[in-house]
């Protein structure tokens, strides 16, 4: 017996673990579907998937503090954490397509005009998610200002229902289809909608993971690019969709034809120049250059 337990402990220690991070939302499901059909164990790794509700703000943070290996992010916001000196690279693109923000309020606030928010107290996750950059690059976009005092962080989603109702703070920015079906209940009310200017997600990586373990990312990207082509393919994923986010069927199909994943680990350089244009000219990072040092060289692996 004794025997056996230090054959299973050391077969344990030598399988890879690969730890997987985003948000509890639509976009993620290709990635679940692979973990269920054991895609990724027919190569040998472990991967294990951890749900992050504060978004990528909280995502990039476990990704600096090693709690996890490769994310699900907003594109602008690794974008702004690597060059604030982030240790973590982007691996892969993700969703090619734009993600379309829900602008909303509480249910009691009398604020019903989407172009009288930007001077306006702000939920956001945390500093560096989406709602928190978003705000200030669509104010950018209409020529207004956002002040940083009046952003006030929530954590989550249902953190900013709490402030948002309780008249604490006036607007969030959140995914609209994630947000909807709160809007359908009346414990949110949507004012405005605002698209972003370029895909929504990539897949980032630690510095660390990248460095340790380069073929075994390899192997876990091509297995998600593979479950993405798949999943783009699948006459259910509707259905899916509906089912598993209580997302109404017709909501779910609206979603899913508006959206295109990444079936190469390709990201477009003029992509990211777009982002870090926008972003320096909002005032969240300096403008740079060379935009090839926020993507993970992979030395022909």
């Amino acid at each position: 017996m004794k025997i056996l337990c230090l054959y299973i402990k050391k077969r344990l220690q030598s399988v890879d673990i690969i730890r997987i991070g985003g948000v509890p939302e639509h976009f993620n499901l290709p990635i679940h579907l692979a973990l269920e059909s054991g895609a990724f164990d027919e190569t040998g790794i472990k991967v294990v998937w951890n749900t992050y509700e504060g978004g990528t703000g909280e995502m990039t943070d476990a990704l600096e503090n090693d709690d996890c290996d490769i994310c699900a992010v907003l594109t602008e916001g690794i974008v702004s954490n690597i060059l604030k000196g982030s240790a973590s690279k982007i691996v892969s693109g993700y969703v090619k397509s734009p993600l379309t923000w829900g602008v909303h309020t509480g249910i009691d606030n009398p604020l019903d005009n989407y172009d009288a928010i930007y001077d306006k107290r702000i939920a956001i996750s945390r500093f560096g998610s989406g709602s928190h950059l978003m705000p200030i690059v669509d104010s950018l976009m209409k020529d207004k200002k956002i002040d940083e005092s009046q952003f006030k962080v929530v954590k989550s989603l249902q953190g900013a229902i709490e402030s948002l109702n309780s008249l604490e703070t006036d607007v969030f920015y959140w995914e609209k289809y994630t947000t909807k079906p709160l809007v359908q209940q009346n414990i949110l009310r949507k004012i405005g909608e605002y698209v972003t200017p370029w895909p929504c997600f990539v897949l980032a990586a630690s510095n660390k993971i990248t460095k340790e373990k380069p073929k075994q990312i390899s192997k876990v990207l091509r297995i998600i690019h593979k479950s993405c082509a798949q999943f783009m393919e699948n006459e259910a994923a509707v259905d899916l969709v509906s089912e598993r986010y209580n997302i109404k069927k017709e909501d779910a199909s609206k979603w899913y034809h508006a959206t295109e994943w990444a079936t190469d680990g390709w990201v477009s350089n003029k992509v990211l120049k777009n982002v870090v244009y926008i972003l320096a000219e909002a005032g969240i990072i300096s403008y740079v250059q060379d935009t090839q040092q926020l993507i993970w060289q992979r030395n022909s692996i």
